[in-house]
């Protein structure tokens, strides 16, 4: 959302970032979960002209997408209970950094960094 929306501080840190990741031609994972909160962020602000913008950022920059499943829901429900920092939202990409072994994130939410084991790019 930092990437596509208005103009913010965290925007540079993103660019930055991931000109750093393709520099390295790290490979790009995200799941559904980030698909839904830009159609919820949009959706609030009334401004859903920038949806399939975002929507087709996002899709260039990852190398794949990641269903949310049962599986992924439970697992994030024991996870909300062992991080009580984490959102609920939060919890959903953990179970599916834990379910599908990643071990870094991109993301400005500092309950990651209550994790052992995943390093939270910012």
């Amino acid at each position: 959302m930092y990437l596509v929306g208005a103009p913010h501080p965290n925007q540079v840190a993103v660019r930055r970032i991931l000109q750093g990741l393709a520099a390295r031609q790290e490979r790009l994972v995200t799941n559904a979960e980030v698909y839904q909160e830009v159609l919820h962020r949009f959706r609030s602000i009334n401004r859903m002209e920038v949806v399939p913008h975002a929507f087709k950022v996002l899709s260039k920059l990852v190398d794949e997408v990641y269903p949310i499943e049962i599986e992924t829901v439970l697992t994030a429900s024991e996870l909300v209970v062992q991080y009580p920092a984490l959102s609920a939202r939060d919890a959903i990409h953990l179970s599916v950094m834990t379910l599908k072994g990643i071990e870094s994130i991109v993301s400005f939410d500092s309950g990651f960094d209550l994790v052992p084991g995943i390093q939270r790019l910012s």
